[in-house]
């Protein structure tokens, strides 16, 4: 029940605020694709069609999403991988008569990359306890051990139907026989990070002689790599695969070697649930930050009535929103980490009464400088001492969801842009840069601007947080939203954007995936929006004390969006799936049958 503070805080926040008369205007956009049985969202058309086939053979829900991930790895092999990592969400569905997937329960496949045995806390600093720049970015001491793989086995293994064999076979097809890609497509390949890597500039940069628009890309070593894979996974961690990363990672001074391939494991952990204005979610537990921080945003906002404050995207509710997103990163900051390292408070994190008393910290018209914040008294343990002073935009998310109503919601990553650039000699993948995901100093921002705690110091065998947020909203027991985007940090305001537009405004899945996107991470103390954020709103937050940082205002070749939603709605009334392709990537799509 609301308390009386709450409804006056709404009140006045519609009465007084300069807000209340703006309302935001979000361009018409198109309807979202529909289909009666199953459904696969992508960023890439032939990735999508992938999963597609796989469920038209019989497969289910997990053997459409091995077959969208390793189709991903050869046609968007920029954040597509087999060298990376990530995790799985599996939601089955609850219908009696209907054969379970595995034992019923959802389970979060935790796949993401770990440190390797040499890794140690201060290994990017210089001799002076500086951060050494680029060190954990590029090269061959930025990854960690690859987790892809495993994870699909894995997840074929406990959870698939058609074998690993059969999932991978589109993906092996595109690789051997090649695809035809965009100029668009292609543009990110002229990487400089890739350039400064021999491997790298052969097979993706043809030493120069770049791929144009409309020619056709094969990619044989991958091609063999794939096929080795699909008859026997092991292969990547013990066999001849490991021995090549191996040889190569030795060849320039790399600190990954076969035993700390051979050693990865997978996780499978138990999803953190929710609950938000009637709906229940299940979404991503630690090592990614994105779910914990995601359900106390919304515990916060379950207090309110979004809708009296505006529509979608005014002034009114982007405050609100914004407010709990700078006190849930606050948070994230400074307790969060590996749950097999370090014990984290989840429980006070996801503690109604906690999100309580955060609302009365908000002030329903101005901001409040993150400088200021204080954390409300009584729920939380003390941070780590932070005695020492001295993720990411190429990740992508697809959704599935089958005929039988099972649902999965994937985010996988190389981190930045091709990760590393080390492209594995005669393998011909690219490794991820995911070590910068750990923080290199306490105190110091990561490449995405966040300022890590101690709890995600760097430690052999340890995996980084993460902001990744793959998540399944049910009413009633059936599958309502299948969620989740890349993007660093805003991956988890993403998210919550999109629930938002869907659950409490009332847009269709596909104007959700395209409303323009804004961000506030706790520092720096800025909210960022992007280009096509309404100028109104805008104006109206900086003129209540926001310092409104509009993305890529001052570059011309930015194209000033960030993210990926790659989102499905089922109607709950007809069962009809509905499909939400981010039309901001517009060789993606959203199909089934």
């Amino acid at each position: 029940m609301k308390t009386r503070w709450l409804a006056a805080c709404v009140s006045l926040a519609v009465a007084v605020s300069p807000f209340s008369a703006l309302v935001a205007q979000v361009s018409p956009t198109p309807q979202p694709v529909r289909t009666q049985h199953a459904m696969v969202v992508s960023i890439h058309h032939l990735a999508t069609d992938a999963g597609v086939e796989v469920l038209k053979q019989g497969g289910n829900a997990v053997d459409a999403a091995v077959a969208v991930a390793f189709a991903l790895a050869v046609v968007y092999p920029q954040a597509g991988n087999i060298g990376g990592g990530g995790f799985m969400l599996i939601r089955p569905a609850h219908k009696h008569g209907k054969k379970k997937l595995g034992d019923g329960k959802a389970h979060f496949i935790d796949y993401r990359e770990e440190a390797p045995a040499a890794a140690f806390r201060d290994m990017y600093l210089d001799k002076d306890g500086k951060v050494i720049n680029g060190m954990s970015r590029q090269g061959y001491k930025a990854s960690g051990v690859p987790g892809t793989v495993a994870g699909m086995a894995y997840a074929e293994k406990h959870y698939g139907k058609l074998g690993l064999k059969a999932a991978m076979q589109p993906a092996i097809r595109y690789a051997r026989d090649g695809y035809v890609a965009t100029e668009e497509e292609l543009g990110t390949w002229k990487s400089k990070v890739l350039a400064a890597n021999p491997e790298g500039r052969r097979i993706y940069q043809r030493d120069g002689n770049f791929y144009k628009g409309g020619e056709t890309v094969k990619l044989p070593d991958l091609a063999a790599t794939l096929e080795r894979i699909s008859n026997d996974p092991d292969d990547f961690y013990k066999g001849s695969i490991a021995d090549a990363i191996a040889a190569d990672m030795a060849a320039h001074d790399g600190n990954m070697t076969k035993a700390d391939l051979a050693a990865y494991q997978v996780k499978d952990r138990v999803p953190l649930e929710g609950k938000y204005h009637g709906y229940k979610f299940v979404t991503a537990p630690p090592p990614s930050s994105g779910g914990i921080v995601l359900q106390e945003v919304l515990n916060i906002l379950t207090g309110y009535d979004l809708k009296k404050l505006g529509a979608d995207r005014s002034p009114g509710q982007v405050h609100i929103i914004t407010e709990a997103y700078r006190r849930a990163f606050m948070d994230r900051s400074d307790y969060l980490g590996d749950p097999d390292f370090t014990t984290m408070p989840l429980k006070q994190m996801a503690d109604k009464n906690y999100a309580k008393a955060w609302r009365k910290t908000i002030d329903p018209v101005k901001p409040t400088a993150s400088k200021d914040l204080v954390r409300p008294a009584g729920f939380m343990p003390e941070p780590p001492k932070q005695t020492d002073k001295h993720e990411s935009t190429q990740t992508t998310h697809f959704s599935v969801v089958d005929a039988d109503g099972n649902a999965v919601s994937n985010t996988y990553t190389l981190n930045f842009l091709f990760g590393s650039g080390v492209v594995i000699k005669g393998a011909g993948f690219a490794m991820n840069d995911e070590m910068d995901d750990f923080t290199s100093k306490v105190g110091v921002p990561n490449g995405f601007g966040l300022i890590q705690g101690p709890n995600n110091s760097i430690a052999p065998y340890k995996r980084p947080l993460s902001a990744m947020t793959p998540t399944i909203v049910t009413k009633r027991g059936k599958v309502r939203l299948v969620l989740g985007s890349p993007g660093g940090p805003t991956i988890i305001t993403t998210v919550a954007n999109d629930m938002i537009s869907v659950l409490d405004n009332g847009l269709n899945i596909q104007e959700a995936a395209d409303a323009p996107r804004f961000h506030h991470q706790y520092l720096p103390d800025e909210l960022q929006v992007e280009k096509k954020f309404p100028a109104t709103t805008a104006d109206a937050l900086k003129a209540s004390g926001y310092v409104i940082k509009r993305s890529g205002e001052f570059d011309e070749k930015n194209p000033g969006v960030w993210g990926d939603s790659e989102l499905i709605a089922v109607d709950p009334k007809t069962g009809e799936l509905l499909g939400g392709h981010d039309t901001r990537k517009p060789y993606g799509k959203a199909d089934g049958y």
